[in-house]
């Protein structure tokens, strides 16, 4: 799961720096006077081409933050296993769930149980 969620947001990150480039070029090319070979960027203003640039690079820049934070999220998950990997399983210890209900109002009360037998 982790690595599904690492590998959509690597997409995202290249899909956005492809259109922040591709945004960028055109607004360049404008400066230096070349038409533009795309008909759709052709009828954006100025204006427009740096709006959608600076919309791209911030969800270019998200896109690696969440990178980073999924694979310290995958880390962490990593540490905690293993850590409990070694944990003493005994059917002694028990936690459960206890759904009880109660004989005066008629309502169900939720709790938790924990056990330790000897």
């Amino acid at each position: 799961m982790i690595y599904g969620a690492i590998g959509k947001s690597v997409y995202f990150y290249i899909d956005n720096q492809k259109n922040y480039n591709l945004y960028r070029n055109e607004y360049k090319n404008r400066l230096e006077g070349k038409k533009s070979d795309s008909e759709f960027l052709a009828r954006l203003s100025e204006s427009q081409l740096i709006t959608a640039q600076k919309g791209y690079q911030r969800n270019r820049d998200l896109s690696a933050l969440f990178i980073v934070g999924f694979y310290v999220l995958n880390i962490i998950d990593a540490n905690v296993d293993a850590a409990l990997s070694q944990f003493n399983v005994n059917e002694n210890l028990t936690f459960k769930p206890a759904l009880n209900k109660n004989e005066i109002t008629s309502e169900n009360n939720f709790g938790l149980a924990l056990n330790y037998s000897f």
